[in-house]
């Protein structure tokens, strides 16, 4: 899992973000408020001025000014009658302009998650490359799950969340946007246009489509992943759309996540009474597997090397003293969790 200096740093791009929202929503009482503090207090200065009861400086003027909208004056009652007004006058003013939204824009600046979808939503501007989920049922949370042990960023979108569930993505670091998907505005708000891949998990076929032709309409390169019910309208999907659509009988949770992140699996079949995969994973220059043996990676991962090519040149029985370089290709079978535990140290 990655360390929280990203969550962090998230966090508070996020809440930049959403303080200009904010901002952008309540600046006519705020202008007003400002106007009445900044602009009383000048008044009250050059008055109590002309009128030799000065309390200091400009500054203490507009202090003075705040603190008498909150029934808090820092001085004592002035003998000047036209001052005497700001007493009277200056908090009726202040509370109705508070009741404007001043009050309303303090209280969710302070509790972003009061907000709901809008807090979320500032989350998943901060993304990139990143893998849009849609539904978050059972399947939902076991791929966000194996994407979050892949060191993968994710936006779910649900329109209807199961609170335990929800918790427990939310729990992950997983922003969750509570609405309907099927909605290009949505879709832009998970930030489907910086988006890798999008995963989706319904049970509604035709919902799974329309929302991936949107996708892919609004980001032509992303990567599309389909939950369908029918073999053969996943094979056709695949064929006229170029979308990676799993049937429900082949598939699994970490299948399904390691397809988003472009790992080359097959869906498992059972071996032994054990769901195995083969995969294909290109190993990186920053890979953590360089420099081991192969027999060491078999026993560190549980799988087998079934195929190491190098340089153009491929060896179907590659030998266990055989070592990892970057730009070897390995072709792995095993289970899928083991396969994404390789794929996370590549």
């Amino acid at each position: 899992m990655k360390t929280q200096r990203k969550p962090v740093y998230r966090k508070i791009q996020a809440g930049w973000r959403d303080t200009l929202l904010l901002l952008k929503e309540f600046w006519f009482p705020l202008f007003v408020f400002f106007l009445l503090v900044v602009g009383g207090g000048e008044a009250y200065y050059l008055l109590a001025h002309w009128a030799g009861e000065s309390i200091g400086g400009l500054g203490a003027s507009i202090y003075h000014v705040l603190s008498l909208i909150f029934f808090q004056p820092m001085a004592g009652y002035p003998q000047a009658w036209y001052l005497q007004l700001f007493y009277y006058i200056l908090p009726f003013l202040g509370l109705g302009i508070l009741a404007l939204g001043v009050t309303d824009f303090a209280s969710l600046l302070f509790n972003r998650r009061a907000r709901g979808k809008e807090w979320e939503m500032a989350v998943a501007s901060t993304f990139s490359k990143h893998v849009v989920l849609v539904g978050l049922g059972h399947l939902g949370y076991r791929v966000v799950k194996q994407l979050r042990e892949l060191d993968e960023d994710v936006v779910v979108v649900e329109l209807s969340p199961n609170p335990d569930l929800l918790a427990s993505v939310h729990r992950l670091d997983v922003p969750v946007i509570e609405d309907d998907a099927s909605r290009e505005v949505i879709l832009e708000a998970a930030g489907i246009r910086r988006a890798k891949a999008i995963l989706l998990c319904t049970q509604n076929d035709s919902l799974n489509l329309q929302i991936a032709l949107k996708a892919r309409n609004l980001n032509p390169q992303i990567q599309v992943v389909v939950r369908i019910f029918d073999d053969d309208f996943a094979e056709a999907l695949r064929q006229q759309f170029g979308f990676r659509a799993l049937s429900a009988t082949g598939m699994a949770a970490p299948v399904f996540a390691a397809t988003a992140v472009e790992i080359d699996i097959t869906p498992p079949i059972v071996i032994a009474g054990q769901p195995n995969s083969l995969a294909r994973i290109e190993i990186s220059a920053q890979s953590k597997l360089i420099g081991l043996q192969l027999c060491e990676l078999e026993q560190r991962f549980d799988l087998s090397v079934v195929m190491q090519s190098r340089s153009g040149e491929s060896d179907v029985h590659p030998a266990g003293t055989s070592t990892v370089q970057a730009g070897d290709m390995l072709a792995v079978l095993g289970k899928p969790e083991q396969i994404n535990r390789l794929a996370h140290q590549n």
